[in-house]
């Protein structure tokens, strides 16, 4: 088999600025970082499991069992956005790109 015969190799996984906000940023401990995903193409969802946000979520609101749920969405109220505009979990992330997982905020 000659090299133009070969298959390209797979593009690398896109490194992306994660950014989290209010009681999710508590229950991690931190608020912004640099990530590889683990997989190519990836997707906001793909990244929460990766970094078991569904456990830290679900620990900082005190939600019963305590175990991280598997599914294919997002906990209710935790909203994406991607370079600063909402964006669906399951959209297609660029090497690059800013995802921000924002909890419901509460006030007084």
């Amino acid at each position: 088999m000659s090299r133009s015969d070969a298959a390209d190799p797979p593009a690398a996984a896109p490194t992306v600025r994660v950014r989290l906000f209010a009681a999710l940023r508590e229950a991690m401990g931190w608020g912004e970082q640099q990530v590889t995903a683990a997989a190519n193409p990836a997707t906001p969802l793909e990244l929460w499991q990766q970094l078991d946000l569904a456990g830290a979520w679900l620990a900082a609101t005190g939600a019963p069992g305590g175990t991280a749920p598997t599914g294919e969405a997002l906990p209710a109220g935790i909203r994406v956005a991607i370079n600063q505009q909402f964006a669906e979990a399951h959209t297609l992330l660029a090497d690059g790109d800013e995802l921000a997982f924002l909890p419901p905020i509460s006030g007084g």
